[in-house]
């Protein structure tokens, strides 16, 4: 995890200059972003929570969680993230949202996604997703990078936003 921390550090200062909260909603990255995040010294001034969904299952225990929020969009798209970072947001009452969901490996998703192909969405004062695909099957090498894609384009939106 050493390697996410300038990433966490950075994401970290600009939470905390722009005074504002984040909640995030992972799957296939396990809370990796979030044990990041919350490895920045002071992070109690910008971290509110998260929830690790990384099944079917895991969706019902999400207090007042319909269906219908999805849209009828399977994981690991882009659509699928955008959701999970809303439903972080709105359920924290925070001013940004993290989602993530993909495929980590050693072996695809039941969608027909290889290992090593991730979604991640960013949403606050504005909206962004992404998505990778490492080509690797190794499934802790997969997790770093998701975690890392994912704290590139939180960065990318606290720089951005206006």
């Amino acid at each position: 995890m050493r390697e996410l921390m300038p990433l966490a550090e950075r994401a970290g200062a600009l939470l905390k200059a722009h005074r504002q909260t984040i909640a995030l909603n992972e799957s296939s990255t396990g809370g990796l972003i979030s044990a990041a995040l919350l490895a920045v010294p002071g992070a109690s001034a910008y971290y509110i929570g998260s929830v690790v969904v990384y099944t079917r299952q895991a969706w019902d225990a999400v207090r007042d969680f319909r269906e219908a929020e999805l849209g009828g969009i399977r994981a690991a798209t882009e659509h699928n993230a955008l959701v999970r970072a809303r439903i972080a947001r709105e359920r924290f009452a925070t001013v940004w949202g993290v989602g993530e969901t993909g495929a980590a490996g050693p072996t695809g998703n039941r969608y027909g996604d290889p290992a090593g192909h991730t979604c991640v969405g960013v949403v606050g004062p504005l909206e962004r997703a992404v998505t990778l695909r490492t080509g690797k099957s190794d499934r802790l090498e997969n997790m770093h990078a998701f975690a890392e894609a994912a704290l590139k384009l939180l960065i990318e939106c606290l720089e951005a936003q206006k």
